[in-house]
């Protein structure tokens, strides 16, 4: 594995390391990690996913400095999880009739994100969506199948993260 790729190893029940470069810290998991993912299941797919676009909310979130591509957040933003939407797991405008996630929370989860490139290319309907790096809450909480680091290694990864790096999600050995 090259030295720049970001490894999350699931060390327990919704518990990970996340190592990039020179650093290590604790990140939270789905409630399981499994490489059959399913809509709904709460687990975070293990895999090798690229980083496709690093979102932010910029009320909350300076912009950030990243050779990622880099989309604002808005009170509009969404993302598909009705595997009946034909734009399931992709990015969608508010407000929408099919079931979503809203980007613009008031929580800070996604006051600053990266889509990671999980079921997206093809897209298969109930494999499971919206799987992102995110911000973690009150103490490392599961998340429903992401990845969530504190601020302080999110601002690292996003200093030091390019369009080749990977975040590969394993079981600890």
């Amino acid at each position: 594995m090259k030295q720049d790729h970001i490894r999350v190893e699931v060390v327990a029940e919704h518990r990970g390391r996340i190592f990039f470069l020179d650093r290590e810290a604790d990140c939270a998991l789905g409630t399981s990690a499994t490489e059959n993912k399913s809509e709904g299941d709460g687990a975070t797919p293990l895999g090798d996913f690229a980083l496709r676009r690093l979102w932010f909310r910029p009320d909350r979130w300076e912009r950030p400095q990243t050779p990622l591509p880099l989309s604002e957040i808005s009170q509009n933003c969404g993302w598909s999880d009705d595997i009946s939407d034909p734009h399931y797991n992709r990015y969608i405008e508010l407000p929408q009739s099919y079931s979503h996630e809203k980007l613009w929370r008031e929580d800070g989860l996604y006051d600053v994100f990266i889509e990671l490139g999980y079921n997206d290319d093809p897209v298969e309907p109930g494999r499971g969506s919206a799987i992102f790096l995110h911000l973690e809450k009150n103490g490392f909480q599961p998340t429903l199948g992401c990845v969530a680091v504190d601020k302080d290694m999110m601002r690292h990864i996003i200093a030091h993260a390019t369009e080749q790096t990977r975040l590969i999600i394993a079981k600890n050995r």
